[in-house]
């Protein structure tokens, strides 16, 4: 059983999915940085770009959207038809939409870094137990939904359900694995409420101005009845009375199985300090994350790519070599996937388990990562280990890190992780006032740095700075400022 603990501010809300004490799940939602995904906007065709077969789209952000030909649906806007598939050649783009010209578009992707938002065409509406496909006539289920039987008996249900477009019905409709057990009231009470929801998008988008917001997906407070709360959850306790209330009202309305695990929390130690989740959340923020055996987890993100490696450390508890790798990579697999889970990486993930030499070792430590992951609620595919003894895998990736949300590149190194030396420093500083000493001519040069930049240049290479001074034929004073960080530094012309 795993519990749901709800930290509420008005500027910020947090999430921690916690199971047997230890938190497996962090998710952090600030209102001046709500996530776009799922939201709806009527935007405006700003560039058509042919050669990328893709389309630059107002949506009324700081930077245009993009949408590929492939996210494209190909009939009328509100009409029925089918988006482009991967598998079949799409029509040039070039040939489907204009400049100017007003598009319904979903936000598939939040902007990630530099890159604007990824949009879709193909407009879906998640509810508690279906997704709606409005543009669409197909019924789909769940893959995680595994009997024949079963799935055969709900697709005959809702095909009864949704009736015909000349019934006054029609729309696609994807089952998620929650309505395995669902009744045909349940999914009749969702089916209308994201029946009315999209006709309420369809009617705002006729009546307002381009790169304008027509239909904002749930906060994660509400999120949390409709994605995260599940037959596993035991309770759900929230602290703030308010949006207790709230939530109720909304889960009484739409998810009332859920809202009968919802609670008050009145405690006087914050929520967050039950199962230490802060803490959790500073060692999800940290390059090196330390095993219980002794080995360690290094992890390193770039734009492209995040790479995590294996290390033993101080685990000597087998009773040989061998065994010990194999001990630390089976714990390193359970926790990379949490870590995975906590840090929410995406992308193109690459790990570098210790290297193990028998066959035997390799699967097991693979099987036990692929079950660990098997938890993910996020898209995970994972490939074997490479000829280099790699582990390559891919997590989907729909919004920002745990540490690009809460953290920024240090000031001082730019985000390389490591400040040049007070000794490079110091040649910095000769090699500019000589380069200066080359184009001007002034009275005497003075150089602004740190304090221990200063004390060097002072010290160990004094009689460089004092080389260098005859050489030009300048004096050239010194002033340490305490503000100034190792690398910066000025050099001032009297």
């Amino acid at each position: 059983m795993e519990d749901i603990l709800i930290n509420w501010s008005p500027q910020e809300t947090r999430v921690a999915v916690v199971e047997n004490g230890a938190v497996q799940e962090l998710h952090i939602e600030r209102t001046l940085e709500r996530g776009l995904v799922g939201n709806v906007y009527l935007g405006k065709v700003v560039r058509v770009l042919p050669g990328m077969q893709s389309a630059f789209i107002d949506i009324g952000l700081e930077r245009a959207a993009f949408l590929h030909v492939a996210d494209l649906h190909t009939a009328s806007q509100f009409g029925h038809g089918r988006s482009h598939g991967h598998d079949t050649p799409p029509t040039p783009i070039e040939r489907l939409v204009f400049e100017g010209q007003p598009l319904t578009v979903q936000v598939i992707k939040d902007p990630i870094g530099t890159k604007g938002a990824r949009l879709s065409s193909q407009i879906s509406i998640a509810g508690r137990m279906l997704v709606y496909l409005p543009q669409d006539e197909h019924i789909g289920i769940s893959q995680k939904i595994g009997s024949p039987e079963t799935r055969e008996s709900l697709r005959a249900r809702m095909q009864a359900l949704v009736g015909t477009k000349e019934q006054g019905g029609g729309g696609g409709f994807i089952l998620r694995t929650n309505a395995e057990d669902a009744t045909d009231e349940e999914l009749a009470a969702d089916i209308a409420y994201l029946r009315k929801t999209w006709h309420q998008i369809r009617d705002k988008a006729l009546t307002t101005p381009p790169a304008n917001l027509l239909h904002q997906d749930l906060s994660l407070v509400e999120r949390v009845l409709r994605d995260l709360a599940s037959e596993r959850t035991g309770a759900i306790r929230i602290d703030s009375r308010m949006q207790y209330d709230v939530l109720r009202q909304f889960g009484e309305t739409f998810m009332p199985a859920a809202t009968a695990k919802l609670e008050h929390y009145r405690g006087e130690r914050p929520i967050f300090d039950l199962c230490n989740v802060d803490a959790e959340i500073a060692r999800a923020l940290a390059r090196k994350v330390e095993l219980k055996s002794g080995g360690s987890l290094v992890f390193d993100q770039t734009e492209a790519m995040t790479t995590i490696d294996v290390n033993t450390g101080g685990f000597v508890g087998a009773k040989n070599f061998d065994e010990t790798i194999f001990k630390t990579n089976l714990e390193a697999a359970g926790a990379i996937a949490r870590q995975l889970r906590l840090r929410n990486l995406g992308g193109i993930i690459i790990v570098d388990f210790i290297d193990m030499t028998k066959e035997e070792h390799k699967a097991a430590v693979l099987s036990e990562f692929k079950k660990q992951l098997s938890r993910d609620r996020t898209k995970v595919t994972v490939g074997g280990f490479t000829q280099l003894g790699l582990v390559e895998m891919t997590r989907k990736r729909t919004r920002e890190s745990l540490s690009r949300m809460l953290c920024e590149p240090c000031p001082t190194c730019e985000g390389r992780g490591q400040v040049k030396t007070a000794r490079s420093v110091c040649y910095d500083i000769l090699r500019e006032i000589l380069r200066e000493a080359r184009q001007f001519s002034p009275r005497e040069f003075r150089v602004v740095a740190a304090a221990n930049v200063v004390e060097m240049l002072l010290d160990e290479e004094s009689a460089h700075l004092a080389g260098l001074s005859d050489f030009i034929g300048k004096p050239i004073s010194l002033t340490a400022e305490p503000t100034n960080q190792t690398e910066h530094y000025d050099i001032v012309l009297l």
